[in-house]
């Protein structure tokens, strides 16, 4: 036919082995019932070769004049695609990149702010719905058209590429700010190899006349509200020195401690990932399995102390009353969509390099579960040592547990490792598992962006890939280089607020309605069929066409709605920070328009045929290499 003949003739540096098999159904690669080369009546390609049929059966027993299958197999001589060493590199990988720093410190404070143990149920709702699915989704997309987050488009829906230049965007952004807290650790990991820890004495250079040691053991010390622990001051005084910028609109000079710090992570970040998922798929072994064994240490650790009882029992005590506030459900949506990052490119660029029958279902079920339970595991781990220094001060675990993010791991936990028995020890392992727990997300992040742009410019890049990754990691450096200032912590607050949130659920609303609604349903579960064998269930083609939308649409409302009150420590940002974040923000979705836009104006024939053109997907994946007919 025409269509099979274009086919062929698409790729000119190709041969073509060709067979017939003469049975109703196409020949499998390894099926039992057939020869598979290297006898006689085989061929190299795993198909029989033809055999002479009797006049009165035909061939292979078959009826003469019944159906049989010709089966055509075009082999391309271009270089195949980099797949994993090993399953576990891959799910290593995905498990890497969806725990990270959140996992540790957003899902503890958030679960005990929305009432504890209550708050599990918004939450278990939010992932089976609204979380597992779009990451499912992610998954089976990237393995089925093994394609990066730019290039997959042509083959989804064509004019919607724009979300894949947005997510490369957002990813940057994210790499500005998100390595510099890895950059703090990393400080914190040095200070540690000292006989005392810096943080649990007033009597160095960057301490004030108000810092003041507070413990029960400290009998004679009387806390105020204008008192500080000594944790707090080396945080702010000396690791980021926030108290020599006034605010956003005078950062200060960089700190060169914080730029040496940042310049060895991006060094590891480099020589991570800069042969590809070969190399990265290696490195993860360490990265992602080294936190669960400190995870596993500091739990142990922590509920063998007194008063630990109190910060676990804090951290589960269900507040049923907070489930009839809808910012409980909007802070569970946000935190299973976040933890699990789906629309960040990540998905799609590992899924790629997975065998064409890796079973994608199993893999999202295992790894969202595998993280889901580890944010679990983490509030003990951090409200066991809450209760303790809550049980050490003589307050309430509330009055402890008062600060969010950063602040909880550098300052309180930092103070709570201070004081126990074996703390240089427990200090050192503590912030190597905060820059693993860093660097798998970070390795996971570039890895998004550098296969977008290797398969969107092959040609360009694919032999200079070491050149590329080098220049992406310089690119990113210098864009951090704001988040080494003394003011940097303000920045970091201001991406973390503005640049990423917003936009990328945004994108992924995008995403998931130009799968379901464009490319269609029916036509993506027909993929995932030819995958694995077996198409999604009714409740996933549900999710996927309306429960995840109006998930995503949820979450953007609220922003909207409510949009955050950003402050950090005594700095309360200025209106005209708002509008410098919501413009950040719209400067990688404006990239989905701008393409439509520019989709439309180039495309060749009338408004109509463009517009169909634009929505059209071109085939991909190996059945647009093996021509199958059906003749008499």
């Amino acid at each position: 036919s025409r269509q099979n003949t274009q086919v062929i003739q698409k790729k000119k540096k190709s041969f073509l082995n060709m067979s017939c098999c003469y049975h109703n159904g196409v020949a499998e690669k390894g099926d039992p019932k057939v020869n598979s080369g290297g006898g006689s009546g085989g061929v190299s390609n795993g198909y029989p070769t033809s055999t002479a049929p009797s006049p009165k059966e035909g061939a292979g027993g078959v009826p003469a004049g019944a159906l049989r299958t010709l089966v055509v197999q075009q082999t391309s001589l271009d270089q195949p695609r980099e797949t994993w060493s090993k399953k576990m590199d891959f799910l290593l990988s995905v498990i890497g990149y969806a725990v990270d720093l959140g996992n540790v410190w957003r899902f503890p404070y958030i679960c005990y702010q929305n009432g504890g143990g209550a708050f599990l149920l918004p939450y278990m709702l939010m992932a089976v719905f609204g979380g597992v699915p779009l990451f499912y989704m992610e998954l089976a997309l990237g393995q089925f058209h093994r394609s990066g987050c730019i290039s997959i488009w042509k083959h989804i829906c064509p004019i919607f590429k724009g979300i894949g230049f947005a997510i490369c965007i957002i990813a940057l952004y994210i790499a500005f700010y998100y390595n510099t807290i890895m950059a703090w650790a990393l400080y914190y990991l040095l200070a540690s190899f000292r006989p005392t820890l810096p943080w649990t004495t007033c009597s160095n250079p960057w301490n004030t006349v108000n810092c003041l040691r507070y413990l029960s053991t400290d009998s004679n010390v009387t806390w105020t509200n204008t008192s500080t622990s000594p944790a707090e001051e080396f945080y702010t005084r000396q690791v980021l020195q926030v108290h020599l910028s006034p605010g956003l609109h005078q950062l200060g000079s960089v700190s060169w401690q914080l730029a040496l710090c940042l310049l060895f992570i991006f060094t590891i970040v480099y020589f991570s990932i800069w042969k590809g998922v070969k190399t990265s798929g290696k490195v993860v072994w360490v990265t992602a399995t080294f936190p669960y064994l400190v995870l596993l240490v500091l739990l142990v650790r922590g509920a063998t102390l007194p008063g630990a009882w109190r910060g676990v029992v804090f951290y589960l005590k269900p507040d049923w009353g907070k489930l009839l506030s809808t910012t409980v459900w909007i802070d569970a949506a946000a935190q299973i969509f976040f933890s699990l990052g789906p629309g960040f490119g990540v998905l799609l660029a590992f899924a790629s390099y997975n065998p064409f029958h890796n079973n994608c279902y199993k893999d999202a079920l295992l790894t969202s579960s595998v993280n889901c339970l580890t944010s679990f595991l983490s509030g003990f781990v951090i409200f066991t040592v809450l209760g303790y220094m809550a049980e050490m001060r003589k307050i309430g675990v509330e009055t402890v547990a008062k600060d969010a993010g950063p602040s909880l791991l550098f300052i309180i936990y930092a103070e709570a490792i201070a004081n126990m028995p074996a703390a240089t020890f427990f200090a050192i392992i503590f912030f190597l598992m905060i820059i693993m727990l860093g660097l798998d997300s970070t390795f996971a992040g570039l890895e998004g962006v550098i296969t977008a742009m290797l398969d969107e410019f092959p040609q360009l890049l694919s032999r200079r890939r070491e050149w590329f990754v080098l220049g992406l990691v310089c690119v990113c450096y210098l864009g951090a280089l704001s988040t080494l200032t003394y003011g940097g912590a303000f920045v970091v607050k201001l991406f973390e607020e503005y640049a990423t949130g917003p936009a990328v659920i945004t994108v992924v609303f995008l995403e998931v309605i130009a799968v379901s609604w464009f490319y269609g349903t029916s036509r993506f579960c027909a993929d995932v069929h030819m995958m694995l064998g077996f198409s999604p269930g009714l409740f996933w083609r549900v999710c996927w066409v309306a429960i995840c939308p109006i998930f995503l649409l949820f979450i953007i409302v609220s922003f909207l709605a409510f949009p955050p009150e950003v402050k950090l420590f005594d700095y309360v940002y200025p209106p005209w920070t708002t509008v410098l974040g919501y413009c950040i923000g719209v400067s990688s979705f404006i990239c989905v328009p701008a393409y439509m836009v520019y989709h439309l104006l180039t495309a060749k024939g009338t408004f109509k045929q463009r517009l169909l053109k634009g929505i059209t997907p071109v085939p991909s994946g190996p059945h647009s290499d093996i021509i199958i007919t059906h003749a008499v």
